[in-house]
């Protein structure tokens, strides 16, 4: 014969301090079956075309049909010591990267900083330097990335002695930044007031011990 058992069922703010932080640690374990670094991604594709680095993408299916590129950046993180970002592309020089970076991020010193290292190594070499970016290893940190520097010089002029190494550290340190941003993002959204605000927001209930009910 079926039965009937009815269970006392707690919204968050209802549950005691110990069982609160076992429903908390239920969402940071399950609720990020989601593509939570979207909105980085996409304020990092925005720099990237700023100071001049076109992202390489690969073409992924839609679910309405069809196929869209989507941008080569990895990362991993974020507990070791081995977890960062990396990307694929080709940088070349772009004119006012400088300025329009400090438009989209006026108190980032860091992206300005590199726009400007950028911009002074292209200065040096006649705005001639160009990057191709591919990704090597199982790995994602900015080490894993292997970069080869040129300058197209019509008289075949050969690069600067500096040009090569700060392309090269500009370039990691724009993938530093990436994920320094992506662990910013994460730390957010784990923190107790967002998952507090996330748990509200879907209605979860929970049983008095804090196990996720339903």
């Amino acid at each position: 014969m079926p039965e009937i058992i009815e269970t006392t069922v707690y919204r968050l703010d209802e549950l005691s301090d110990a069982a609160r932080g076992k429903a908390r640690d239920w969402y940071r374990q399950s609720g990020f079956d989601y593509d939570w670094f979207e909105f980085v991604y996409d304020d990092f594709e925005r720099i990237c075309a700023i100071v001049g680095v076109d992202l390489k993408t690969v073409p992924v299916r839609l679910y309405g049909g069809g196929t869209r590129g989507k941008p080569c950046i990895w990362f991993s993180g974020f507990w070791s010591q081995g977890d960062g970002a990396c990307f694929e592309g080709r940088y070349s020089y772009v004119k006012d990267a400088p300025r329009k970076i400090r438009d989209h991020a006026p108190k980032d010193v860091e992206l300005h900083r590199i726009a400007d290292a950028l911009q002074a190594i292209q200065r040096r070499n006649f705005y001639q330097l160009h990057a191709t970016v591919t990704h090597r290893d199982r790995y994602y940190h900015e080490y894993c990335m292997a970069i080869s520097v040129e300058r197209d010089s019509p008289t075949d002029q050969d690069m600067t002695a500096d040009a090569e190494e700060t392309v090269i550290e500009a370039l990691r340190d724009l993938a530093r930044w990436l994920y320094r941003q992506l662990e910013r993002e994460y730390d957010y959204l784990t923190s107790d007031e967002s998952v507090d605000e996330s748990i509200a927001a879907n209605a979860y209930t929970f049983t008095a011990a804090g196990r996720r009910f339903g």
